[in-house]
């Protein structure tokens, strides 16, 4: 069964091309990453990620976490990144895990928080991390599905 935008009913969708849709990517959006599990759903959950065009996507997650399990066993995730305002545009990204950086550098962890967070706010959130592991995995993108209602068909 094919699954459609709801406004996919009104409108003409429009694929971005590959350089557009690796530029929406990179830019600062809260994604939503889904990870296959035997029992039961895809876990859907927001997170913070990073993406330069052409790379890998990059999540960073404690190692006790849901998702660090889920995506130790699935060794693949998918990332969904929208924007939510007239036009709408979205770029869902899928592919397997290709490095597992258990102990990530202190700077790469600095670097995602900023991205998010400016000032105050990003120097509170490191705080709180400090001395806290963090695992990065990195995601070699080869599904890609994209849609921008700005480009008219």
């Amino acid at each position: 069964m094919a699954h459609h935008h709801p406004m996919a009913l009104t409108g003409r969708m429009a694929v971005m091309s590959e350089s557009k849709r690796e530029e929406f990517l990179a830019g600062v959006h809260v994604g939503v990453i889904s990870i296959a599990r035997r029992e039961g759903p895809p876990l859907a959950v927001p997170v913070w990620y990073g993406y330069e065009p052409g790379g890998d996507v990059l999540v960073q997650t404690a190692p006790e976490s849901l998702k660090f399990r889920l995506i130790d066993a699935a060794r693949e995730f998918t990332l969904v990144v929208q924007d939510e305002n007239p036009p709408y545009r979205y770029v869902s990204v899928s592919g397997p895990v290709v490095s597992v950086d258990d102990e990530t550098p202190w700077a790469e962890v600095e670097e995602l928080a900023r991205r998010y967070l400016a000032g105050e706010a990003a120097d509170d959130f490191l705080k709180s991390l400090e001395g806290a592991k963090i695992t990065t995995f990195r995601m070699r993108p080869n599904r890609w599905y994209s849609t921008d209602y700005s480009i008219s068909g």
